[in-house]
C-alpha cells in the first residue's frame, strides 16, 4: 500500500499549490484542480485511471449517433439505415426540404427588398415634406418672380437686402 504525499482533497497545501499553479502557468493550476476534484476516482493507480478512461470512451462511442446537428441534415446522407427504400425516401424528403428552404429564402429576400423600397419611399416623402416646410419659412424663396419690373442692373433674382 502506497501513501500519497499530496492527497486529492481540499487542504491548505493543495489549495496553495493550485493557486501557485494558476499564477505560474494556468494549465498547472487546472491540473491541480482536476487532481483535487477527481483524484479519488483514479485512486493513484494507473489501472484505475485507465479503467475510468475506457469507461468514458465507451460511453462517448455508444452515444455518438444519437445527437445530430439538425441544421446540417446533409450529414445524414453518409449514414445508411440499412434499408434502401427508407434511404430513398429520406433522400427525397431532404431534397424537397432543400427546395422549400430555397423558396423561403427567396421570399425572405424579396420581402427585404420590398421593405427597403418602402423605407426609401417613406424617407423621400419625409425629406420632401421637410424641404417644402423649410422653403416656406424663408422669405421670398417661394414667391413668384415679377418680371415686369425694369432691369436696373442688379441681378438678385428676387432676393432683397432689406
Amino acid at each position: 500500500m502506497t501513501t500519497a504525499i499530496i492527497k486529492p482533497q481540499w487542504s491548505p497545501l493543495t489549495i496553495a499549490l493550485m493557486v501557485l499553479g494558476f499564477i505560474l502557468f494556468w494549465p498547472i493550476g487546472l491540473a491541480v484542480l482536476g487532481y483535487i476534484l477527481w483524484g479519488e476516482k483514479f485512486g493513484g493507480s494507473p489501472e484505475k485511471a485507465q479503467a475510468y478512461w475506457n469507461k468514458g470512451k465507451a460511453w462517448c462511442s455508444s452515444n455518438k449517433g444519437k445527437h445530430h446537428n439538425w441544421t446540417n441534415h446533409r450529414s445524414y446522407g453518409m449514414n445508411s439505415s440499412g434499408n434502401a427504400a427508407f434511404d430513398d425516401y429520406r433522400a427525397e424528403q431532404l431534397r424537397r426540404l432543400d427546395e422549400e428552404r430555397a423558396r423561403l429564402d427567396a421570399e425572405i429576400e424579396a420581402f427585404h427588398e420590398y421593405m427597403a423600397n418602402l423605407n426609401k419611399a417613406k424617407d423621400r416623402e419625409e425629406f420632401d415634406r421637410f424641404m417644402n416646410e423649410r422653403r416656406g419659412s424663408r422669405q421670398g424663396y417661394g414667391e413668384p418672380r415679377n418680371d415686369s419690373k425694369p432691369d436696373n442692373g442688379d441681378n438678385n433674382s428676387g432676393w432683397t437686402n432689406t
